[in-house]
């Protein structure tokens, strides 16, 4: 949220203890109204420029709007006109949830850029640079023990090479998900399919509190949303669009986990899936996506392996700019010469000089960094970084 200075007539605003914008609150306001999705926002600010002018548009011109009929247009003169935030911002400030908009520097890049990002975020705990290397590990809610042993192993794998894990805090694959990050001493984010004060399933209460305090709690509900069928599959674009990748462990053939592979699949993400046994249920969906092109995970090296150079380099916030996932698995002296290496030529006496190590040591980096594909060799005495 930022700085300057609210001006809006509901006295709210003089309660809170944070500062936010008229046009944050403008935008939390719309997200309130039942029925106004990214979409039908996108395309209201489109049309009058800001979400502030939205609400002092009249019943004709939110009319002329494509897809806002009658009862929608009327919804937002009533949330513009009698719609109280007072409620809403107490229990935020009582409960130490923030929210946060597209606008909000702390807004996770990877699911801004997706189609349809969540209005609002609602948060306990705070985002991270390095969330932005995050993997989804998500799978049935009634896992086999062979599910849960590899959802938490991959977990852990993941956190110690340096990913964060999201999931959706539910029963089974994601529970064992968030777990397996906590355990590494890792990073996790749980998304949620209600708000924030109404924990579902109810006896995963103590795992919020860790990953509150080790990650993030998010969801786009306001506090008490109650848990409602509908809000899952919803909540599920969020956990894949947060994410490089979907690794989807156990999957009956019509699971929810499903659903988050085909969203990622839409998103543009790498899905990934662990195969199981060929007479269990819950493997079904994980051997039907392996068929239609997901890659098969035995390892943390062969989501590594998949992923790639990334598209757009990523901040981990240590001042390190990580271009490929496969950076996170080296020690200190590979960094080190790899980052004297350019995406221009390099010469071997340059890295020699700027890595400050032995000839012998540099040669035998280079060879190890030529075999993670991370950099290319062009003569006998010149490298580039791919």
């Amino acid at each position: 949220m930022t700085s300057t200075p609210p001006s809006s007539d509901d006295p709210a605003v003089s309660m809170t203890t944070t500062t936010e914008s008229p046009a944050e609150l403008a935008t939390l306001r719309l997200s309130l109204v039942p029925g106004i999705g990214p979409r039908h926002f996108a395309d209201l600010i489109a049309t009058f420029g800001s979400p502030g002018e939205v609400l002092t548009a009249d019943f004709r011109q939110l009319q002329a709007v494509p897809g806002i009929g009658p009862k929608l247009a009327r919804a937002i003169i009533l949330a513009a006109d009698q719609m109280s935030l007072t409620g809403i911002l107490q229990t935020c400030r009582e409960h130490q949830i923030q929210w946060i908009t597209g606008e909000s520097e702390s807004y996770p890049q990877l699911l801004q850029r997706i189609d349809d990002p969540p209005l609002v975020l609602f948060h306990q705990g705070q985002f991270a640079a390095e969330d932005s290397l995050a993997i989804a590990i998500v799978g049935s809610r009634h896992a086999t023990s062979y599910g849960l042993k590899q959802a938490e192993k991959l977990a852990r794998g993941l956190s110690l090479a340096g990913f964060t894990i999201v999931s959706g805090l539910a029963r089974g694959i994601d529970q064992a998900a968030h777990r397996g990050a906590l355990e590494a001493g890792g990073r996790t984010i749980a998304v949620l399919g209600s708000g924030l004060l109404n924990i579902y399933p109810p006896e995963h209460g103590d795992l919020a509190n860790q990953v509150r305090k080790q990650g993030v709690l998010v969801s786009e509900f306001e506090p008490f949303h109650a848990p409602k069928s509908g809000s899952f599959p919803q909540r599920n674009r969020i956990i894949s669009g947060m994410s490089l990748g979907v690794v989807v462990v156990e999957a009956a053939q019509r699971s929810g986990a499903l659903i988050s592979a085909r969203l990622a699949m839409e998103q543009n993400r790498e899905v990934f899936a662990v195969p199981g046994r060929v007479d269990s249920r819950m493997s079904q969906g994980c051997h039907r996506l392996i068929r239609d092109g997901a890659k098969l995970v035995e390892s943390v090296e062969d989501v590594l392996e998949e992923l790639g150079p990334l598209a757009v380099p990523i901040s981990r916030g240590d001042q390190q700019m990580i271009r490929n996932p496969a950076e996170l698995k080296l020690n200190t002296q590979e960094l080190a010469v790899l980052q004297v290496i350019g995406v221009e030529p390099t010469e071997m006496d340059q890295i020699v000089q700027k890595s400050g190590l032995p000839i012998n040591r540099v040669l035998s980096t280079i060879s190890v960094l030529q075999a993670r594909k991370l950099i290319r060799r062009l003569s006998g005495t010149s490298v580039v970084r791919i």
